[in-house]
């Protein structure tokens, strides 16, 4: 074996042993979880529960870092930039990581070659609500007055799925209703509360709250079934519009070639905390899927994602931006 070949093999088995040695003393320090989304919206409120649960386990402070605006791209850039030393997470949705890129002609992340894999976290589906005080009380009615008033009916969205979610609709049922987009969900409910927009779809930690508060009203449900935190509610398929579902997905990321050690222990921390109390009741009072994947396993997850969102936003007739 030559010397450069010696050398190069050297190097490789203590990079090994120094990613294998930090790896068993991770996590030392606290952890610091990135959300691409604002307080109050789906993403951040299950980082904080899953957060809580991780600090809880492992004496470790963990600390929720909202970075909301531009569909993502802020929160996603900062994460990849960061050291990829398993201090600095990305908890993030399909927007990001499937969505953006079919909705944007350029991103300054790549969703793949970016990141390093950790675990699926969690699937669910949205709402489709409106002001209590609106006429219309379901989707029947909303169709009826989109097609009565083309192009007076709004909808607000904060995240890809909310967006393609109305979009979808309004492809489906053939009406001509006007986006307006906002920084994340929980802005665009606000409005909604407020009658400045006329409809939205927001996933359930989001709305829910808001739907047994009595603050807005439910029209229908975005999956194939009726969901337990809103039995009473039919889905959209119910209510007439045959073939509908639309679903999100929130997942954990490091940034790009992170040790597959600290990989590893950070899947396997999030595997303990989505078995805590607080966090099977969260996902309860959300009718959230919880669910857990190996690191290769969102890899292959994130691969068929991106052409499914693919396939459905060029369905919708949305326009890269």
């Amino acid at each position: 074996m030559n010397l450069c070949l010696r050398l190069g093999l050297v190097g490789t088995l203590l990079a090994a042993g120094i990613g294998l040695l930090h790896a068993q003393d991770y996590p030392s320090k606290p952890i610091t979880i990135v959300v691409p989304f604002a307080a109050g919206s789906g993403t951040d409120q299950m980082a904080r529960v899953m957060g809580q649960a991780i600090s809880r386990e492992y004496k470790i402070n963990v600390v929720i870092d909202d970075k909301p605006g531009a569909s993502g791209f802020i929160a996603s850039q900062y994460v990849a930039k960061a050291p990829a030393d398993g201090y600095t997470v990305l908890l993030t949705t399909n927007t990001t990581h499937a969505a953006n890129e079919h909705l944007f002609k350029k991103l300054p992340y790549d969703p793949v070659k970016d990141f390093s894999p950790v675990v699926l976290l969690n699937k669910g589906h949205m709402a489709l609500m409106v002001n209590p005080a609106s006429r219309i009380k379901t989707v029947g009615d909303l169709v009826a007055e989109a097609k009565k008033s083309p192009g007076k009916l709004t909808f607000g969205s904060g995240s890809s799925s909310s967006r393609v979610a109305g979009e979808l609709l309004k492809q489906m049922t053939g009406i001509d209703v006007l986006h307006v987009p906002y920084k994340s969900n929980p802005f665009a409910v606000t409005d909604l509360i407020g009658g400045q927009i006329d409809f939205m779809f927001a996933d359930t930690s989001t709305a829910v709250p808001q739907i047994n508060g009595g603050k807005l009203r439910a029209l229908a449900v975005s999956g194939t079934k009726r969901l337990p935190s809103l039995a009473t509610v039919p889905t959209v398929e119910e209510s007439g519009v045959k073939g509908y579902d639309m679903s999100y997905w929130n997942a954990v990321y490091l940034p790009a070639n992170a040790s597959p050690a600290v990989v590893q222990k950070l899947n396997e921390m999030f595997a303990t905390a989505a078995s805590a109390a607080s966090v099977l009741a969260y996902q309860a009072a959300t009718s959230g899927e919880g669910t857990h994947s190996s690191p290769e396993g969102l890899a292959a997850f994130q691969a068929a994602e991106s052409l499914k969102w693919g396939n459905v936003i060029k369905a919708a007739g949305i326009q890269p931006e």
